[in-house]
């Protein structure tokens, strides 16, 4: 049986090898639609026209450019990873959720363009781990919270209008779809063990205390007889 150490390794990798999948697919897409000559624009979310519905799937996984496209692939791996890691129970309804509902909330109330992007995906990530994180409150969530503030806190303003070519609605959608989940879900996954070590104890002889009852085998594993 693993140990917490190496499953928290082994949850890493995974999640780290998931975002990184994603991140690829959205640059075969690219690729393809650059050699082929596809407008792919017109797979993105359009308001209030019916045959645009599909955008709200589709529109992610699209880029105007490859520097579009550059500047979503960091966050879409670090993110990503962040959260499969830290909410692995979470992670996929989370994600769904923030995806359909960002792009609803672009279809509903944007502006009348094509609405194409990852970035509506990395702001509700964005939001909800950094929301979750002070809500749960313990060590893990915390740490994750800081970190992710830490590197893309000043996402923050991409939710206001800035430049016309942006959609702002994206990344306001998303982090509102992100915050709202991160209060619907904060229970969803059990909050990790915490390690104790000396300096959480009151005494030296508790600490000796625990460590040996903890250290205590069976007489028939150590090589002896049980009655």
């Amino acid at each position: 049986m693993p140990s917490p150490l190496q499953d928290d390794r082994i949850r890493l990798r995974y999640s780290l090898r998931l975002a990184v999948t994603f991140a690829a697919l959205l640059w075969i897409i690219k690729m393809v639609g650059v050699i082929f000559h596809l407008d792919l624009v017109q797979y993105g979310v359009y308001p209030l026209q019916s045959g645009a519905l599909t955008g709200i799937i589709t529109g992610p996984l699209v880029h105007g450019s490859w520097s579009h496209l550059f500047t979503n692939t960091f966050p879409v791996v670090i993110l990503g990873t962040a959260l499969f890691y830290g909410y692995p129970r979470s992670a996929k309804p989370a994600l769904t959720a923030i995806w359909l509902g960002s792009g609803l909330g672009v279809w509903l109330f944007a502006r009348e363009a094509y609405h194409i992007g990852a970035s509506g995906l990395t702001f509700g990530i964005m939001f909800f781990l950094f929301v979750i994180g002070i809500l749960r409150w313990d060590k893990r969530a915390i740490a994750l919270s800081m970190i992710i503030f830490f590197l893309y806190g000043s996402m923050i303003w991409g939710i206001f209008p800035s430049e016309p070519g942006v959609s702002y609605e994206s990344h306001f959608f998303g982090a509102v779809m992100g915050t709202l989940l991160a209060f619907v879900l904060k229970k969803h996954d059990p909050i990790p063990e915490e390690k104790k070590y000396s300096w959480d104890y009151e005494t030296d002889e508790e600490f000796d205390d625990i460590n040996e009852a903890g250290n205590e085998e069976p007489l028939d594993q150590q090589g002896g007889q049980k009655d």
